[in-house]
Parts: structure tokens; C-alpha cells; sequence
């Protein structure tokens, strides 16, 4: 084994220690159940090896923090995910090593810990030659239960015609597709007070939303199951400008949707991290079933409480919320179940 190799699962063991409590048990003894689908990872290194290039470079987490929040929040099981900007770089090389890094990491813990953790596989998507590795990387030799993305690269968004080979291979699996949003390259500049995640963030995941629907994306690969972050980001706002563009689009809808845009809305899977509240699950709701919603907390930048009060408030029946705390995810990738 090479130096560099043992001094990566060398950090690996010490931020991988074992949980005080037995797994799958909440703080007060009861069984816990939850499956958390937002749930970020941070491997060894990758704040040096994204320096400058994500605002909060002092963010701290290590599996530890992720049990103990989730033990007291009855969570069961995590699925991990890189923090943003995940392999996010026009540098092939680095985008390769990121990605390969974030992705042992991630099968470690899953292996350490078992039953507590599951992992989404990050790519290099700008790399098609180094995604269609990694995939099969990923999703052959490492398990992993999905794919998550960004929500843009640069100045491309997953509706790119460019990325069409990645998408080729993941309708091919059948793969499950989570994507988390970041600051645009568009609006890194803008003069403002407000930092960029308090209004970029969700607008990104809408601009991704409507870049899979309107280039015909979602429809051409109609076997990708996707889920958005954030309850949809403002999608479910501006629903009335996305139907006007419908209209707008004439004969190119019809070859872009077949089925229609609602079609498409309403195919995809939501997690409710931040977008918890009643604002945002009520117009969610306008739009998608409880079978389409699923649990997501944003650790550790939110934590379990606020997601299961936030739920709880929003008078779900008890067996919606089962549905959407657990049952959701499941369906959507059996998988987790062992």
C-alpha cells in the first residue's frame, strides 16, 4: 500500500469512529426509522483542494457529528453526498481525483458503519470520459446506491446537449440522480449583502429543472429518476411562467415534452431540506403527492429537529409522513433496506 494511501485511511479512521450509541437507536432508546436523503460528506482534504472556490471555507463535519444528530433525530440511515462544489472544475485531472476521493470516502463509511450510512456518487461531469469511469467505478465496484450532481457546471446546466453520453449510461442503469445547487457562474458577482445561498441557491435548482424539461432532457431519458433539493427550489412559484413558456415553445414542446411539462414536474422526486415550511410544501403540494417527497435534512448545516418539526406542522397524515420520512425512499432505491 503507498504512503499516500495509508495517510488517506489513516484520517479516514479517526473521523469514521464508532457512534456511542448502537446503531439505529434515537438518544431515548426508541428504533429509529427516518432515511435522511440531503445528507453532506466532506472527505479529507477537499477544502485545500477546493481553496477559494466555496464561500465558508472554515465548514466543519465528521461522521461523528452526523450519527450524533442523527441518533437524536431517530434518523436511521443517511444517504452522503460531497458538499458543494463537488468535482465542479474545467481541470480534468482534478475533477477525476475529487470525484474518485469523495467516492472511496463515502464506501468507507457506508462499510464502517453499516446500516447507517448510504452514499450518492459524485462525477466529474465536464469530463464525459471521466464520468462514464467513474460510473462505472461507482455503481459496479463501489455500491454506491446513486449519482449526485450540481445543479450547473460552469455556464452548462443538465439540460446541455454535451452531457448527453452521461445521461445516455444512467438511463441505461436506471439510476437514481440527486442534485444539490450551488452559486451560479452567472451571479458569482453580484453586489449584495445577501449571500448567494440565501437566493441563488434555490433559483439554481430551478434553472436545472427547467434546462432538463424544456431541451427535452427529462423526456429522452425518461428512466433516470431525479430528485431536487430544497422542496423544488422557487419551481413551484414560478409554475405559471413554465407553463406560459410551454405555450410559448409551440411544435418544440411537443417534440421536447411529448407527455407535457406537468408530466415531467410531477416524475420527479423532492427532498424537503430548508424547504420545510408551509410556504414551500404548500405550493410543492399543488403540484406533486406525498409519493414524490422525500426526507432531507442539510446536515450539518441544518439539523434533524428542524426538518421533523417542520413536517410535523405542516398536518401530513400519519401515513404521508411515513411515506416521506421512510417509505419514499425506499421505493426509490430498495437498496437502502440492507
Amino acid at each position: 500500500m503507498s504512503a499516500p494511501r495509508r495517510e488517506f485511511l489513516g484520517k479516514l479512521a479517526v473521523l469514521g469512529a464508532a457512534a456511542a450509541l448502537p446503531a439505529g437507536l434515537t438518544a431515548q432508546g426508541a428504533k429509529a426509522s427516518r432515511i435522511d436523503v440531503h445528507h453532506h460528506l466532506m472527505y479529507p482534504g477537499f477544502l485545500d483542494e477546493v481553496a477559494g472556490r466555496r464561500a465558508g471555507s472554515t465548514f466543519k463535519w465528521s461522521p461523528q457529528m452526523s450519527l450524533e444528530d442523527m441518533d437524536k433525530s431517530g434518523i436511521v440511515l443517511s444517504v452522503l453526498s460531497l458538499i458543494q462544489p463537488s468535482a465542479v472544475t474545467p481541470e480534468l485531472e482534478k475533477g477525476r481525483r475529487i470525484a474518485r476521493a469523495s467516492n472511496e470516502y463515502g464506501a468507507q463509511l457506508v462499510h464502517d458503519h453499516k446500516g447507517r450510512f448510504a452514499s450518492f456518487a459524485t462525477l466529474p461531469l465536464l469530463d464525459t470520459e471521466g464520468s462514464l469511469k467513474e460510473i462505472a467505478h461507482a455503481l459496479d465496484t463501489l455500491k454506491a446506491d446513486g449519482i449526485g450532481l450540481m445543479t450547473s457546471y460552469q455556464d452548462k446546466y443538465l439540460g446541455d446537449a454535451s452531457f448527453a453520453p452521461v445521461w445516455e449510461e444512467l438511463n441505461r442503469r436506471k439510476a437514481v440522480v440527486y442534485t444539490h445547487p450551488l452559486s451560479p457562474e452567472c451571479c458569482k458577482n453580484i453586489k449584495s449583502d445577501v449571500p448567494p445561498a440565501v437566493v441563488e441557491y434555490a433559483t439554481d435548482t430551478t434553472r436545472t429543472m427547467a434546462s432538463l424539461v424544456f431541451s427535452g432532457t427529462a423526456a429522452r431519458y425518461p428512466d433516470i429518476r431525479w430528485i431536487f433539493s430544497h422542496s423544488g427550489g422557487t419551481m413551484p412559484f414560478l409554475l405559471s411562467r413554465f407553463v406560459r413558456h410551454e405555450i410559448d415553445m409551440k411544435e418544440k414542446a411537443a417534440r421536447a415534452m411529448p407527455k407535457g411539462m406537468m408530466y415531467e414536474l410531477k416524475k420527479f422526486h423532492y427532498d424537503t431540506a430548508q424547504g420545510n415550511h408551509s410556504g414551500a410544501l404548500g405550493a410543492l403540494m399543488k403540484i406533486v403527492t406525498p409519493s414524490q417527497v422525500l426526507f432531507g435534512t442539510d446536515f450539518p448545516f441544518r439539523d434533524g429537529a428542524e426538518e421533523i418539526d417542520g413536517l410535523a406542522a405542516f398536518r401530513f397524515s400519519a401515513e404521508e409522513l411515513r411515506a416521506i420520512e421512510r417509505g419514499n425512499a425506499l421505493k426509490l432505491m430498495p437498496t437502502l433496506k440492507a
